[in-house]
């Protein structure tokens, strides 16, 4: 992204103002191609980590690297020139030491030219995200279901819930008191997002959480029907593109073994056409 463009985008002072305002839109990319499409319509895009089980076909989000989110971040960057471009820090990268965060969210942002870092955990994280603050790395918060932690934390379920609510509300207000711009809520009962929304002075970014937050994120593949392994409740597919594709490719096979394809309008003649055209 050039100079000139970036300066068109949203800066975390930016989006944290959005707070109480117009909600935030939006969507993870992992390509230069669905970084153009999205750049017009998403105050911000995040090159997840999910990029390891959506294009990569992992497990998990666990295996991720950093040269892989560095290789899908410029990718996306190169497709952007009005929405800030944040970028996950993956597994592995900050949570031994604040120094060690610190290494790897100013490479993620060097490298690719991300305008923030997002990272998952709560109060325990805290200490690391006031950390990166200080030394000029806006960080984006993850709380509630976050799928690096999915061992411990028993799978893809819903967290928050009795009294777990109480101690992510301390989470949300932890990681905003430690300077984060905003934080996300993934997989969390609709009540306690509408809490934690009214009591922290960030905006809350929803991921199965409440029409009620500041902002909702989606991953594009899942809204657009092209990632199908598995459909999160929380997901609304806005069209079926997987669907579509596999038909079509359907239809070229048939084709192919039919004949059909290439037609004459696909093939070069033998001879140039007069008039010096290369058709």
């Amino acid at each position: 992204m050039s100079a000139t463009a970036r300066k068109t985008a949203p800066m975390p002072a930016d989006i944290k103002a959005r707070k109480g305002g117009v909600p935030l839109v939006s969507l993870t990319a992992y390509t230069t191609p669905m970084a153009q499409m999205m750049d017009a319509h998403c105050d911000f895009v995040l090159v997840g980590d999910s990029v390891g089980m959506v294009l990569h076909g992992l497990p998990s989000t666990l295996e991720v690297t950093m040269e892989m989110m560095i290789l899908h971040g410029r990718a996306v960057a190169r497709g952007l020139s009005r929405s800030m471009m944040v970028i996950d820090m993956p597994f592995g990268s900050y949570e031994q030491s604040s120094q060690q965060a610190f290494e790897s969210a100013a490479t993620l942002m060097r490298e690719t030219g991300a305008g923030a870092v997002k990272l998952e955990g709560g109060q325990h994280m805290a200490p690391t995200i006031d950390f990166l603050v200080k030394r000029g790395i806006p960080v984006m918060a993850h709380i509630g279901l976050t799928p690096q932690s999915i061992n411990t934390l028993g799978g893809y379920t819903v967290q928050g819930r009795g009294a777990q609510g109480d101690i992510m509300m301390e989470d949300a207000r932890a990681v905003a008191a430690a300077g984060a711009f905003a934080v996300v809520l993934e997989k969390v009962p609709q009540g306690l997002a509408d809490r934690i929304t009214a009591e922290v002075e960030i905006p809350t970014i929803g991921i199965g959480a409440s029409a009620g937050c500041d902002g909702q994120i989606l991953v594009v593949d899942d809204m657009l029907g092209l990632f199908t392994a598995f459909k999160a409740k929380f997901v609304k597919r806005y069209a079926e593109l997987g669907q579509t594709g596999e038909d079509a490719i359907a239809s070229y096979a048939e084709e192919v073994r039919a004949r059909r394809f290439p037609g004459p309008e696909h093939v070069f003649a033998d001879a140039a056409p007069k008039g010096g055209t290369r058709a």
